[in-house]
């Protein structure tokens, strides 16, 4: 921490579920955390090792995700992914659930299904931010997250009760990626390109910092740049290069926005050696230099 309170970096919170047979998958209300944790937590900037559901049933409240302030209201359901910086905000008057699982708790599933595991995980960081819930919806999606919570109580072999909460997730996800695309026709998705844009994700997620390049990614993954870039437009609707410079200037904002680590230094997280480099290539990409977009969050905070 630094002297005018603002991190040196961002903190990292894994997930780790009390008890001594802990289950992948974790359910809990706002007011139980704030009973659990202290105000601080609340208004400091974490970044999870593990996806968060945070479903608003009373209240309101302004949560900030990477950098952006996002207004949520009874009905409003927010998906943090892995990595993302969020930050609770003071708000203490809403309470509503909270659903903690780890990336690999998403069930395996048929490859030659329509619908399969990989199409579902990229509907949950399609979801938008929020997620507006009707009320007959918000029953039905509360009711289920209350059921996950009782069964995962139930004094059966843990294999089983994992089992079964897999299964009430893939529900959940489902009935959420409905709700958000109600007219979207079901059909066959380009399951091997889907799947390879997958690897390439976790991978940009892994070496972004090191390879700034397609090429990179493509000797990686045994295929051509125009596979790899076929495969970032069937899952992300953008090109391969313009998907790693956007998460490379996904990184730089959440440094920027939250830590006062030197520009210079941030680059060098980044990949560029040479301070110059790194402005130019974040002008030309978020339209500002580093040190205004930081200005900018800065003056938005006060």
């Amino acid at each position: 921490m630094t002297a005018n309170g603002r991190p040196a970096d961002i903190s990292r919170l894994d997930y780790r579920p009390p008890g001594s047979n802990p289950l992948d998958l974790e359910i809990f209300s706002a007011s139980d955390l704030r009973r659990r944790v202290g105000k601080g937590f609340f208004q400091a900037t974490h970044r999870y090792g593990f996806h968060m559901l945070l479903c608003v049933a009373r209240g309101e409240c302004t949560h900030l995700v990477d950098f952006e302030p996002v207004a949520c209201k009874p009905g409003s359901l927010l998906a943090i992914q892995p990595a993302q910086a969020h930050r609770f905000g003071s708000d203490q008057q809403w309470d509503g659930w909270i659903v903690l699982f780890q990336p690999e708790f998403l069930p395996s599933s048929n490859t030659t299904a329509p619908y399969s595991e990989l199409r579902l995980a990229s509907e949950l960081e399609s979801l938008p931010r929020p997620l507006w819930l009707q009320e007959h919806e918000l029953r039905v999606v509360t009711g289920a997250v209350r059921q996950m919570q009782k069964d995962s109580r139930i004094a059966a072999r843990p294999e089983q009760v994992h089992a079964l909460l897999r299964h009430q997730m893939y529900a959940l996800l489902l009935r959420l990626a409905v709700l958000h695309n109600p007219q979207q026709a079901p059909g066959n998705a380009n399951f091997v390109a889907l799947r390879r844009f997958k690897i390439f994700r976790r991978l940009v997620d892994k070496r972004f910092a090191q390879w700034h390049g397609v090429a990179e990614y493509a000797s990686r993954l045994g295929c051509s740049q125009k596979s790899l870039t076929r495969a970032a437009m069937e899952g992300a609707g953008v090109n391969a290069k313009d998907f790693i410079a956007s998460r490379i200037n996904l990184e730089a904002k959440r440094l920027l926005a939250h830590t006062v680590l030197p520009i210079a230094v941030i680059g060098e997280q980044l990949g560029f050696q040479d301070p110059t480099n790194f402005v130019k290539f974040f002008r030309r990409e978020v339209g500002r230099t580093p040190g205004q977009f930081r200005c900018r969050q800065m003056i938005g905070t006060k």
